[in-house]
This record gives C-alpha cells, sequence and structure tokens, in this order.
C-alpha cells in the first residue's frame, strides 16, 4: 500500500480542537481518514489508511506523546508529521526535533499558517 497523498490524519485528544482541525483540511479538498487522541490509535490509523500527512499535537492521553507516536508512524509508513503544539519548552521543542518534522505550529493555529504549511507539504 502506497501514501495517499490527500489523505490526513488528525492525532488531538481535545474534541474542538480536533474537530476545527478536521473541518480546516476538509475545506482544502483533503481526506481526513482519521482522528486518534492516543499514540496507539494514531498508528494503528496510520498503519490501515497510509495517510500522507499527519497532524500531531504533541501532548496526547496515555502513555505515550505525540513525539513518540510521531516517531513510529514515520518508521512504520513515512509520512509526514506537522506537529501542533501550545509548548514553547525548549526540551519540548528538542524532543520535536527528533521526531522527524515537516513543519512545527504553535497553537493556536491559523486557518493561513495551516494552509499553508499543507500546500507546501504537499507540493514537494
Amino acid at each position: 500500500m502506497t501514501l495517499q497523498r490527500d489523505r490526513v490524519l488528525i492525532v488531538e485528544d481535545e474534541f474542538l480542537i480536533a474537530e476545527g482541525l478536521r473541518m480546516q483540511v476538509e475545506d482544502l479538498g483533503l481526506t481526513v481518514c482519521g482522528v486518534a487522541a492516543t499514540a496507539e490509535d494514531a498508528e494503528t490509523l496510520a498503519r490501515e489508511h497510509q495517510p500522507y500527512l499527519v497532524l500531531m499535537d504533541v501532548r496526547i492521553v496515555g502513555e505515550r506523546d505525540g513525539v513518540d507516536a510521531a516517531k513510529a508512524i514515520h518508521d512504520q509508513v513515512g509520512a509526514r508529521v506537522v506537529f501542533v503544539t501550545g509548548s514553547r519548552e525548549p526540551a519540548t521543542l528538542e524532543r520535536i526535533e527528533h521526531g522527524h518534522p515537516a513543519a512545527v505550529l504553535f497553537k493556536p493555529v491559523s486557518d493561513k499558517a495551516l494552509r499553508d504549511t499543507i500546500s507546501r507539504i504537499l507540493a514537494a
């Protein structure tokens, strides 16, 4: 199975933020292939749907965080990961760099920033 360029996986444990991201992604004409709240669910959905792009919150529920999930998804399916985080802590940003980021967006994410970032990644 190959990565589906029009598919995006959203990993966010806050429902309202996840829904907002879903609507923004769908407004770009892309398909949200799933929304996950845990690292385990994210990895399962990524293996199942082979998304080209993952919008990944860093702090999610469960024992493992978004950086752990991003590393696993990148290694397993090769998806591009855009970290979406509210944290600007140096330790968190350093961990993100080891998660193979295609980009990092800081919450709250504007429509323009998300649109520009996704467009740049899809054009690469």
